[in-house]
């Protein structure tokens, strides 16, 4: 299978390439706008880069791989579409909903596989979660507090132009993927958000606070932000907290480390060790297109979680909640 990266701004796409290789896919270019960028992941990739990316879509190429700026998502999408190539699109699918609806619409007419990229579905404790509360173990679900609160990226994080917002869209789509997940069928309903810039000096949301009311009945609350400072010893965190009428269950994805100190950094480290959930994302593409599978995450479900981050940023705006549409 040959796979072709339209974009490479987004930091995943070194994790996605690594997982791709893993299963002898070949990376079969690199389409980037910018050449500094673009010709240093051609140079990691030890592959072709073009600021081309109709090149790259005229060639044999199986599928995409969308890791670009979100705002470019919208036309990288469409154009693998409309060339017949298979698409993993990085989250979140679009800055903006008809950016989103547009991505679906193409992708279905067009007969490709869409697949948004939200890996922490292919985390096992996620997966165990998902079990036990569809065996009953933790009785009908109540509330759910969540977390994905990150260091901040900069770059062109920060540029709303090509970001469509800040933590919050950045961070929010992959937990309402969660919830949606383990609660196949709900939606959420209405949003009420507190939105704001207090960790940093950017022109960009740092953090926020936000309350979702299923359609199941179920009330979620959710912290995503970049308040993790740079001396945290990861990354950050995506935590779940699932409140059940007969049980409660909580898991961190970012717990499968080994802790290590260090006198030359004077800092604590939480080293990786266990399931790589970005391989886990990119298999399951690849499975999808040799088996003529759906994708496991579709179109539809970064469309939903798109809807409701920027549901969010309206209840911040107005200051009160925002019903959802649909």
């Amino acid at each position: 299978m040959k796979v072709g990266l339209l974009g490479v701004a987004h930091m995943h796409v070194y994790a996605y390439v690594h997982g791709l290789r893993k299963l002898g896919v070949d990376i079969a270019g690199v389409a980037e706008a910018d050449e500094t960028r673009g010709r240093q992941a051609a140079n990691d990739f030890n592959t072709a880069w073009s600021k081309d990316y109709d090149k790259l879509l005229a060639s044999d190429i199986d599928a995409v791989i969308i890791c670009s700026e979100n705002a470019a998502h919208r036309e990288l999408a469409i154009a693998a579409a409309q060339a017949g190539k298979h698409i993993l699109c990085e989250k979140p699918l679009s800055d903006s909903l008809e950016g989103a609806a547009d991505i679906v619409r193409a992708a279905r007419s067009a007969g490709v596989k869409l697949m948004t990229a939200f890996p922490c579905r292919f985390h096992p404790a996620a997966a165990a979660m998902k079990r036990d509360i569809e065996s009953g173990m933790l009785g009908s679900i109540r509330a759910i507090q969540g977390t994905n609160r990150g260091t901040m990226p900069g770059g062109w994080f920060v540029d709303r132009a090509k970001s469509g917002g800040g933590a919050v869209i950045d961070h929010t789509v992959h937990v309402v993927d969660l919830m949606r997940w383990i609660m196949p069928g709900a939606n959420v309903a209405e949003v009420y958000a507190e939105i704001d810039t207090r960790f940093h000096d950017i022109p960009a949301d740092d953090c926020g606070v936000l309350v979702f009311a299923f359609d199941n009945g179920v009330i979620a609350s959710l912290d995503p932000s970049w308040s993790r400072t740079k001396s945290f010893p990861t990354w950050g965190d995506v935590r779940l907290e699932i409140v059940g009428s007969a049980g409660v269950s909580n898991v961190d994805l970012f717990k499968q480390n080994i802790v290590v100190h260090k006198d030359d950094t004077l800092k604590t480290s939480w080293v990786n060790w266990g399931s790589d959930m970005d391989s886990g994302l990119v298999a399951s593409f690849v499975d999808c297109i040799k088996n003529d599978t759906p994708p496991p995450i579709s179109g539809e479900d970064g469309l939903e979680a798109v809807r409701v981050a920027l549901a969010a940023y309206e209840s911040s705006l107005r200051g009160q909640p925002v019903r959802i549409g649909r």
